[in-house]
């Protein structure tokens, strides 16, 4: 089997999942090296994963020959500054989310892109799963007829209590926004489509957060970033709708998203995740039904928009993670900060198509095309 080489670089939280499942599942994507500034953790995932190589900086393994894919898995102010190196090195580049923390850095990248005839694509890839195509299949069939609204909510306290690093949420490119709000607006785009307009309201409610998770426990962290945000969302569709994140609020639940139509509701589950639950509400029954997953990648597999990038690129067809879609979410993140100092409507002027839907695998991992 043909597969695409790729060097990770940031082996944090977030690395674990993505190398067991590039490494058990995603089998046309070769993970032959990795690099993190503490090399330790590095040397860890090389012996844990049987991967070649660890690169001393980010420049090496830019600079290996065999690299045709950069993976970039660092801290969300990080984004920018690797995915920029890695493209002026000439490689392809898969990012976490977001893309970069201010829309003028997502605009360098888009640019910067499009100059060297490279391609980024990038998280979240839960779209990608069980859940949101089987909510794609049923808006497209016609079951909740012409959707005409939506809301959701992202609704937590904090990661203060629970992360062992939580202090970049609290800074510059973080944020319940950024943080969240791309499962949120990548499910929303790839449903209902292209977003239009943004009118919101952001603020920062406390202006410090106590760390009580070990191993940082009782540190006192500045907060730079609006961290309560609320805004109406218009979509070239004519539906219009709301999102809701914050880091400030007591609340048991922490997901809610819902589409009306003309003809039903559609309960659409956590985007975070890959294959909970869809209900459909129609008038013909009166209560909310589940609705069977018609789709492959129930479980967490993330890496799954990687693996689909490296299949378009050797198959010279369209990412469905790309970084039309990931410019276009940042866009409408960053609109939510624009609208609320200016306290008017923002236009969103990125254009954004939404890409085929997935099909169903012969081999689960294995992307035929």
């Amino acid at each position: 089997m043909e597969t695409t080489k790729v060097a990770l670089i940031g082996v944090g939280d977030i690395s674990g999942i993505y190398l067991d499942n590039l490494t058990r599942y995603f089998k046309q994507v070769e993970v032959i090296g990795v690099c993190d500034s503490i090399r330790e953790k590095a040397e860890q995932a090389q012996k844990k994963y049987g991967i070649p190589k660890v690169y001393e900086t980010l420049q090496e393994a830019c600079g290996d020959g065999e690299v045709e894919i950069i993976v970039n898995l660092t801290r969300p102010y990080e984004h920018f500054a690797v995915t920029k190196a890695a493209l002026e090195a000439g490689k392809h580049v898969y990012t976490e989310k977001p893309l970069a923390a201010t829309k003028e850095e997502g605009e360098q990248l888009v640019n910067l892109a499009r100059e060297r005839g490279l391609s980024i694509g990038g998280a979240p890839d839960t779209f990608l799963g069980a859940s949101i195509q089987t909510c794609r299949k049923l808006i497209d069939a016609g079951f909740i007829g012409e959707p005409i609204g939506f809301t959701a909510s992202m609704i937590c306290r904090g990661h203060e209590s629970w992360h062992p690093s939580p202090e970049f949420y609290y800074k510059f490119g973080g944020g319940p926004l950024l943080d969240m709000g791309p499962y949120y607006l990548t499910a929303l785009v790839n449903l209902l489509g292209r977003v239009a307009a943004v009118t919101s309201v952001a603020r920062t409610t406390f202006k410090q957060r106590t760390i009580t998770s070990q191993p940082l426990a009782g540190k006192v962290v500045d907060v730079e970033v609006p961290t309560h945000l609320i805004g109406i969302l218009e979509l070239d569709s004519g539906a219009v709708g709301t999102l809701f994140t914050t880091f400030d609020v007591v609340y048991k639940e922490q997901a809610r998203f819902e589409i009306y139509g003309t003809e039903g509701t559609l309960r659409v589950p956590d985007p975070n995740m890959f294959g909970e639950k869809v209900y459909l509400l129609r008038p013909e029954v009166g209560e909310y039904l589940e609705m069977p997953l018609v789709f492959d990648y129930k479980d967490n597999f993330r890496g799954l928009g990687l693996a689909d990038m490296a299949v378009a690129l050797k198959n010279k067809r369209p990412i469905r993670a790309n970084l039309e879609q990931l410019f276009h979410v940042l866009d409408v993140m960053t609109a939510f900060e624009r609208s609320s100092a200016k306290q008017a409507r923002e236009e969103i002027h990125s254009p954004f198509t939404r890409q085929a839907p997935m099909e169903k695998a012969r081999v689960l991992g294995i992307i035929d095309r």
